[in-house]
This record gives C-alpha cells, sequence and structure tokens, in this order.
C-alpha cells in the first residue's frame, strides 16, 4: 500500500497568482489495453443482449425482446443483492478482467509517494543525485505541454464532423428507441438511457450498454437532481423529465469520420515503473480507440463492439457516442460520499451534476471534513518517490491521459488531497484510491470548467 506525505520539493508552481503544491495521493499502473477487444470481451451486460452487427435486420428488436423475460422496471428495480453479487452485476461484469488487471498491477507499482505540480521548473539546477530530486531526460527539460491536444480532444467537438449517414441498424434502434411502462429489456433502450443520464449531466460513466451499479446510481442522482423520488426505478416521470429539455430528433449514435489530426495524435504504450514512465515524452493515449473512448464517454470494449472489423485509418467511418453538451453552471460546492461513490456538484444548494467517484480506500481513508479548493491544474505533471530512506529515488512523470492523476489536478486545503483524473475510467467507483477524490477525465474536466477556486468541499 502506498505511504502517502507531504514532500518538500525544489519545484515551484505558479497557480492563480499564488505558490501551491498539491500532493496526490493515487498511482495506477498500466492499462492493458489487449484485454479490451471485442473478441475477449465478456457479455457487456448480464441481462441485456448486445449482439451488435452492422447489417443485421430490423428483426433485432424483435429477437432482443422475445429472449428477455425480464421487463426495464424489473431490471433498474431488481433487488438489492451483497458485495459478492454486485460484482457480477452489468458493469461491474464488462470492467471484471480489466479491474484485476488493475489490482495486480497496483499491487507491484514501485511508485510509494506522489505529488502533482503544475511544471517542473529550472530542471536544470536540480541535482538528480539529490533524493529529494527528479530525474527528466536531457531532451526533455524544455518541453512545453500547453499545446497539447489532450485536452481538445475530450472537450472540444467543433470542426469535428457528426452525422446519421449510414447507421446500422442496431444504431437506428438506440435512436429511435422511446420508454414505454412493462417494455421488454433491451439494449437499445440501456444505451439510450445511459446516453440521456449523461446529456442530463448525472453521469453513468464510461457508456457500455450495461445496466449496472454507476447507471443505477445515475439514474437515482438525476431523479434527485429534479425532485423525484429517488426510486432508481423508470417511470413516465422520469422518462418526460429526462427528455424534456433534449431536442426530440437528437441522435444518441452517430457516424464520425476520422481525420488525419486523430490518426497523428501522439500514442504510446504506457511502461510500468516510475523510472520507465520517466523517459516518456508524455503519458499518452496508447492507442486511438482509448482517445476515442474517452472523447466520446465509452467503454473502449463497447466502441470495439459496434465498429468490428474497422481499421480506423483516415477517411473511415466510425460509429460513436454524441455526447453531452457544455454544463454552463456555476459549481461553488462539491459534496463527495464515499458510501455512495458519487461526487455532488452544487450551485449554492442547487445540485446541477452528479459523477461516479473513486474516494480513499479502507487502508487509506479520506478525511471528514470541509475543505477548499486552492489550485486548479490542466495536464500536471508527477513527481513520483520511490524506495525509502538511502533507496529513495524521485522521477517526474509527464503529463498525459496516462498520467497517474489523469488531465487535471485540483488540489484541497487539506495537505496531501485533491479531485483530479483517472487513466482507468473504467475502474472508477470498483477501484480504490489512496485517500483522493478520482473522476473520469471526461468529467473532472467538466468540473474544472465551472468550479470556482476556493469552492468548498466536503468529505463525507
Amino acid at each position: 500500500m502506498m505511504k502517502i506525505k507531504p514532500i518538500i520539493t525544489a519545484i515551484s508552481i505558479a497557480i492563480v497568482g499564488a505558490s501551491v503544491s498539491a500532493l496526490a495521493a493515487p498511482t495506477e499502473n498500466t492499462r492493458t489495453l489487449p484485454v479490451r477487444t471485442a473478441d475477449s470481451l465478456p457479455s457487456i451486460a448480464q441481462k441485456v443482449s448486445l449482439n451488435v452487427q452492422e447489417n443485421r435486420s430490423n428483426s433485432l428488436d424483435t429477437r432482443v425482446q422475445s429472449e428477455s423475460a425480464d421487463r426495464m422496471t424489473q431490471l433498474i428495480d431488481s433487488k438489492k443483492k451483497s458485495e459478492a453479487s454486485q460484482a457480477v452485476a452489468a458493469d461491474n461484469m464488462s470492467a471484471a478482467e480489466l479491474t484485476l488487471k488493475d489490482e495486480q498491477s497496483d499491487s507491484t507499482d514501485d511508485i510509494s509517494e506522489g505529488q502533482a505540480v503544475a511544471a517542473p521548473s529550472d530542471v536544470s539546477s536540480i541535482d538528480s543525485s539529490d533524493p529529494l530530486a527528479f530525474e527528466l531526460p536531457e531532451s526533455e527539460k524544455r518541453q512545453d505541454f500547453s499545446d497539447d491536444p489532450t485536452i481538445k480532444n475530450i472537450e472540444d467537438k467543433d470542426g469535428k464532423r457528426y452525422t446519421t449517414l449510414n447507421l446500422s441498424n442496431y444504431a437506428q434502434q438506440v435512436n429511435n428507441a422511446v420508454w414505454s411502462p412493462n417494455m421488454k429489456v433491451n439494449s437499445a433502450m440501456t444505451i439510450k438511457m445511459q446516453a440521456l443520464l449523461d446529456w442530463n449531466h448525472a453521469s453513468p460513466g464510461p457508456i457500455d450498454g450495461g445496466w449496472g451499479m454507476n447507471s443505477k446510481k445515475a439514474l437515482i442522482n438525476f431523479q434527485a437532481m429534479k425532485g423525484l423520488p429517488t426510486t432508481g426505478k423508470m417511470d413516465q416521470k422520469t422518462w418526460d423529465a429526462l427528455i424534456k429539455n433534449i431536442p426530440a430528433n437528437k441522435p444518441v449514435l452517430v457516424t464520425y469520420t476520422i481525420t488525419e489530426d486523430d490518426v497523428k495524435t501522439n500514442f504510446a504504450s504506457t511502461p510500468a515503473g516510475a523510472e520507465a514512465k520517466s523517459k516518456m515524452k508524455g503519458l499518452y493515449y496508447q492507442d486511438i480507440k482509448e482517445m476515442f473512448g474517452e472523447r466520446f464517454h465509452m467503454d473502449v470494449r463497447y466502441l470495439d463492439k459496434l465498429n468490428k472489423n474497422k481499421t480506423y485509418k483516415v477517411g473511415e467511418t466510425i460509429t460513436v457516442l454524441n455526447t453531452r453538451g457544455p454544463l454552463n453552471q456555476r459549481i461553488n460546492r462539491v459534496v463527495a460520499n464515499k458510501a455512495d461513490k458519487t461526487l455532488y456538484a452544487y450551485n449554492d444548494n442547487k445540485l446541477v451534476a452528479t459523477y461516479p467517484t473513486t474516494i480513499g480506500s479502507d487502508d487509506t481513508p479520506s478525511p471528514h471534513g470541509t475543505f477548499k479548493i486552492i489550485n486548479k491544474v490542466k495536464m500536471p505533471w508527477y513527481k513520483a518517490t520511490v524506495g525509502e530512506g538511502a533507496q529513495k529515488k524521485v522521477h517526474m512523470l509527464p503529463p498525459g491521459p496516462n498520467n497517474p492523476v489523469g488531465v487535471v489536478w485540483m488540489g484541497l486545503s487539506k495537505p496531501s488531497y485533491g479531485l483530479h483524473g483517472s487513466p482507468k475510467p473504467e475502474g472508477i467507483s470498483r477501484q480504490a484510491s489512496h485517500g483522493c477524490i478520482r473522476l473520469t477525465n471526461w468529467d473532472v474536466l467538466e468540473v474544472y470548467a465551472n468550479i470556482e477556486n476556493g469552492a468548498t468541499v466536503e468529505l463525507k
């Protein structure tokens, strides 16, 4: 288990006119992308059939309905299960293999302490023999990440062309799905519900076609946002609220044509170990599918399911999720509830957004209390400490979506704690953190864009 404590550092950070060092507790090892292929992917939903085929006939929905005896309300209102039973719920099943690999890699991670920083300053003056210094390759000493495209890849839809041309029968069924009482379970309706929750800023995390822990939480949170009974059940009032401010013709799944800029994005496998990571030019996306997963708020394996036999080359058209628009709500208070594994965002007393999150662990629990946001950093560096005593060595890990704190760090007035992103979005709410508040990179960017410095953070 990683031990986290404040570190005396020679790195200077200038954030909003103040010099602030923000300690980040969590560390994570490389994600093993080969397990996330369509061939090796377990069933995305335990109860929901997701047999996606580009040329499937219009009989898909009828066939799915005939094969499923459960009704939508029964799926959402299923009996409470033990923790062991929850481990095989739909979206947990889709992440089971990856989560196991995450736990195995975390257990062998060589990083014992860590610190998120805005940027290294005057690295030439730092003695790499000093255990409190960090190592940075000579070629990287003047590297500037201010123009790195990662944030734009996640946030910016300008200039990207989305159409509904040449959609598969399955995608058309998703777009045309309408909830009705007593309807039978089908994957088209499940995806549409996840998308509607995403559009209403009750984030279900990575959209995967399975109705599990994060999706059910998102529905309950949306009901709370709208002042409806928080039953976790779909009903007519909840459906009406979900679609109230959404254009009737807004498609859930759209086609996107891959551009030259997409293909020319920097990609690199993330190595294991702090020293190897420190020698990278950036902790970039490992491949184009990982980048599209974050851009379109999708589990990469669901992206694979939708786009079988695609090569992801320039000019190729793929099917992706039509993601939400900007929140455009002032956030001046957030509540991180460990029991709910949820971050609640407020504008004064109005609940405006919710996000699945990982908050601490049994061994390194997050503190209880009220704190303040004291600094906000996009594309942070990460100062990783390896070893102890005379063997202690420090490495500076470059920014990128696979940085241990993702693409955003927001430090709290409680030293060594903060809100930040994650290189493993599929593990949110399932993995453990070392006391900090971890969100998907796209969710933390939405919080970053709307939260104020000085905003209140309540840890429960």
